[in-house]
């Protein structure tokens, strides 16, 4: 006789009330999965994440590439854990996966000749070392260019489409060298060109495909554009320093018949202008010689006819387009209030493909036909199911500094059902020379909509967009007056009759969350708590163990620790240092393979406010690195940050 399958009844049923059990435990609380260190945070009830669901499910997608002969473009949009590669064959089609990996997929290139393959990006775990990779997509086949080792960027076809160029750290592991290979034979590699710093980033290829463009970044405030020999790797340099001030030149593309050079820069101005360099003599004429706002980008469509740029004023995105025959600009259609970027021509057409968000849309790829003047949107990024037409717009605000300069922010204001004074969130941008805009705020909303939070979002001294001169206001031994700033904005929100002073909360990620930090230990007693985001807590350590290719780039803006006085000054100011003075709890988030801040920066934070006995919570992602990339990550993230806004803000 063969032995039963099944347990006796009794034992059965047993086993059915012990599963309920563990389920039912299980299905209680939100458990961290095997990737996430948690310390401090209490559990988190299910029905905390069923409330806040949907407004973890909000999905974003990003114009890559054109193809080069069909009316098809690829993008970047997560379906699963996190962004990978999809085709879309018109407005509004299907997305089709074409990468299905465990990590983000950075970017995607269509080789620009007939379209049979593309270039892609991957680095593992958020490391930022990224590979390159050629997908086959006759047969899906994917190749790796370069060692599997070391970080590669800014891969670019040559417009024969037989080479790409890209910036590689293979040498010394910090400097990065211009490469360039054969994308049918990874063996090809080879090193054009040797560099000093980390900071190079290939700009683009001449029309013939013997010389290259090459950008070296110095500082946000000081790059230089060089012209590069393939075959000899002999470089010339476009841009020479004149005089004491610094310039930063960017964007560099080659006009269409070569013999002359595109680009933006500051030079002469306190704004980024779109320029232009005739190669023969060195002459530059500016072509934006009034607009009084940054060109954030350009591209020049392939028969050099036409250049769209977008200008940034005042953080909301204007577009542009001008003739280069006459110099001069052509009417444009309006477009939504908003923030665009990644402005890209499709061969023989006037169409021009963007990303484009607003504040009730995320990021989604849209194309304007400038011959019609119609505006497509080709992907439809979910919602969650929520109706966003209604989310909360921004408002330009600005509120007079500790130095009587005019600081600028975002305002949100919930919706008019939350009646009474309404507690702040200040959330700080990163970079440091990075600039909120007003584009979709995707989790954030429902600290507004559902819990009728008014959130600000402010643009601090040492954000771009507003000068060059604004820009270097926070550099080295300056760097505190981008703190007062913050002190002034809690002293313009006390004089607002609809905020409440008395119940605010600072936020930010990477710089931004150093900047949480600093207003933590600088201004205890005016705040109710704070959450730091893969934030630095001291300069000195940070400076010492962020990763070398970074280094120097970073001692411009912080100042270079291995000045003493300059090292005396950053130890004095550091938060790690001044932590006795934070009573106020506090929230730390970061990721174990952080390249730019350490997660040890985050993890001696935490250290040294736990001496006080201040509350604190600890968040350490170990496949993440600066900031959360995959889904289930950021979920849990986001539960977490509004048990502690409920516990400690609102309550």
């Amino acid at each position: 006789m063969k032995r039963s399958l099944f347990l006796p009844l009794s034992l059965r049923v047993l086993a059915v009330i012990l599963f309920a059990a563990l389920a039912f435990a299980q299905n209680d609380e939100i458990v961290p999965n095997e990737n996430l260190v948690v310390e401090g945070i209490p559990k988190i009830p299910t029905s905390l994440a069923e409330s806040v669901g949907r407004y973890s499910e909000f999905r974003s997608a990003g114009f890559a590439s054109w193809h080069p002969t069909k009316r098809e473009m690829l993008i970047e949009t997560r379906f699963a854990d996190t962004a990978q590669v999809h085709q879309v064959k018109f407005p509004g089609g299907a997305r089709t996966q074409l990468t299905f990996f465990p990590d983000r997929v950075a970017g995607a290139f269509y080789q620009p000749v007939n379209g049979d393959s593309f270039l892609f990006m991957k680095d593992v775990g958020g490391g930022e070392f990224f590979q390159l990779y050629r997908y086959d997509l006759a047969t899906g086949d994917i190749t790796l260019l370069t060692d599997g080792k070391s970080r590669n960027t800014s891969p670019l076809w040559s417009y024969q489409g037989d080479r790409v160029a890209y910036g590689s750290t293979k040498r010394t592991g910090n400097d990065v060298d211009i490469w360039v290979v054969n994308a049918a034979d990874p063996a090809s590699a080879r090193m054009v060109a040797q560099m000093e710093g980390g900071g190079w980033d290939v700009s683009d290829w001449s029309p013939d495909g013997k010389q290259l463009l090459a950008t070296n970044g110095v500082s946000a405030a000081e790059s230089y554009v060089w012209l590069i020999d393939v075959a000899t790797g002999k470089k010339d340099l476009l841009t020479p320093k004149t005089g004491s001030e610094t310039v930063a030149y960017t964007n560099a593309r080659f006009a269409k018949d070569g013999r002359g050079v595109y680009f933006t820069s500051d030079q002469d101005s306190d704004f980024q202008r779109l320029v232009f360099m005739d190669l023969t003599t060195h002459k530059t004429t500016v072509l934006t010689p009034l607009l009084k706002w940054d060109v954030d980008e350009f591209d020049l469509s392939k028969d050099g006819r036409w250049i769209a740029f977008e200008a940034n004023e005042d953080g909301i995105s204007a577009l542009h387009v001008l003739d280069t025959r006459t110099n001069k600009e052509v009417p444009v259609p309006k477009m939504p209030v908003g923030v665009l970027y990644n402005l890209t021509w499709r061969d023989h057409s006037r169409e021009l493909a963007f990303n484009l968000s607003t504040a009730s849309r995320d990021y989604d790829a849209y194309s304007l036909d400038m011959a019609t003047g119609k505006l497509e949107r080709w992907t439809f990024s979910e919602t969650g199911g929520l109706n966003t037409s209604g989310f909360a717009e921004p408002k330009l605000i600005h509120w007079k500094s500790w130095d009587d300069r005019s600081i600028s922010a975002f305002l949100y204001k919930p919706p008019a059902k939350f009646s009474g004074k309404r507690p702040v969130i200040i959330d700080i941008h990163g970079g440091p020379e990075g600039q909120v805009r007003p584009d979709f705020l995707g989790h954030d909303n429902y600290y507004i909509n559902e819990l009728g939070i008014a959130m600000i979002y402010p643009n601090v001294r040492g954000s771009t967009g507003y000068g060059k001169t604004f820009q270097k206001l926070d550099n080295g031994f300056l760097r505190e007056g981008s703190y007062k700033d913050i002190n002034s904005l809690l002293d313009w929100i006390q004089t607002q009759p609809e905020l409440d002073a008395g119940k605010v909360m600072i936020t930010g990620g990477s710089y931004g969350g150093f900047m949480t930090l600093a207003v933590a230990t600088n201004y205890n007693d005016r705040i109710c708590c704070s959450v730091d985001v893969v934030g630095p807590s001291n300069l000195v350590t940070f400076l010492e163990h962020t990763s070398g290719y970074r280094q120097d780039l970073r001692r411009v803006e912080y100042g270079d620790e291995r000045d003493p006085k300059m090292r005396e000054f950053l130890e004095r100011i550091a938060p790690a240092n001044n932590a006795k003075n934070i009573t106020k709890p506090l929230f730390v988030i970061a990721g174990q393979n952080d390249p730019r801040v350490p997660a040890s920066e985050s993890a001696q934070m935490v250290q040294v406010v736990r001496q006080n006995g201040t509350p604190v919570w600890w968040l350490l992602g170990k496949d993440e690195g600066h900031g959360f990339a995959k889904k289930k990550n950021r979920d849990y993230q986001f539960y977490a940050t509004v048990m502690f806004v409920k516990e400690y803000l609102l309550k």
